[in-house]
């Protein structure tokens, strides 16, 4: 059972930059763990302000990593950073941003397109802002970063699609979504046959429910179920126990936060914060 409350305010899910890191000084974390929490960290507004970038590094200096790199174009942001202890680089994409306009319009885009990086029909708004920084993670890899020992990626809900994407192009050795849409169709999933993908989902998280599954969109890698009644991972859980699991969540949502001021109304959407995902994974 995580020893990290469940966060059912709508500051944690609208505004998830406002929660300080997860990592601590002297500790020891795993490539798990370092995916995590950087998928959170991913929404630190780093690029408005000194002070702002200050706070990623040292967030980032405490697991220790290096100073990030950032890479942006219109909405789409993400940072990479390489761990002074292994080498290991890690990328972690940014996701939706309730307050920026270009996010909402992105997730919108949700027709089909052409994937010709790997293969398949994808969400035309997800390639779109995918292919918008890939080539400075590119060039990132290549240069400052040539020497890493291995690529991790990160992200959640939109960054966790760009991140989906991202790795059909840089073969990473460790994709890790947190409440992750579908990216795109059968034969694009099938260009991450053989990557080792956690694509977690946090109980009733609705985001991991679109776009549905009928409109020809597929989910990415096996599913690694955070239950609603304590808050652990669960690696390819039944359907039955998913059923029972969200159904007791929701009877004791409601009890115990829809009523409160300052929660957001429903579980579906309360179970999407980052620091819901990051409780599994952290105490």
């Amino acid at each position: 059972m995580s020893t990290i409350a469940y966060d059912a305010s709508r500051i944690a899910l609208y505004s998830p930059e406002r929660h300080e890191t997860l990592f601590e000084a002297d500790q020891a974390f795993t490539p798990t763990q370092w995916a995590v929490e950087t998928a959170r960290l991913a929404y630190y507004r780093a690029e408005e302000s000194a002070a702002e970038s200050a706070r990623l590094a040292d967030a980032l200096a405490l697991a220790g990593f290096g100073a990030p790199t950032v890479f942006r174009d219109a909405a789409t942001f993400a940072f990479g950073s390489i761990h002074a202890g292994d080498g290991s680089a890690l990328v972690a994409f940014r996701g939706t941003q309730p307050d920026d306009i270009r996010h909402l319009a992105t997730n919108l885009q949700a027709q089909q397109t052409e994937w010709t990086e790997s293969g398949g029909r994808v969400h035309a708004g997800f390639a779109k802002a995918a292919r918008s920084v890939l080539p400075q993670i590119g060039a990132w890899l290549a240069g400052e970063a040539r020497e890493h020992s291995r690529l991790i990626l990160a992200g959640h809900s939109l960054g966790a699609a760009l991140a989906t994407l991202a790795a059909t192009v840089l073969r990473p050795a460790l994709l890790v979504t947190l409440g992750s849409p579908r990216v795109g169709d059968a034969d694009f999933v099938a260009a991450l046959a053989g990557a080792h993908v956690m694509r977690l989902v946090d109980g009733c998280d609705v985001v991991t429910q679109l776009p549905p599954a009928l409109s020809f969109y597929a989910h990415a890698g096996a599913l690694s179920y955070i239950t609603c009644i304590d808050g652990r991972a669960v690696e390819d859980p039944a359907p039955s126990l998913i059923e029972a699991d969200r159904a007791q969540g929701r009877a004791r949502y409601a009890a115990e936060h829809a009523w409160k001021p300052g929660s957001v109304l429903l579980r579906e959407l309360a179970d999407h914060a980052p620091i819901n995902y990051a409780r599994a994974f952290f105490g």
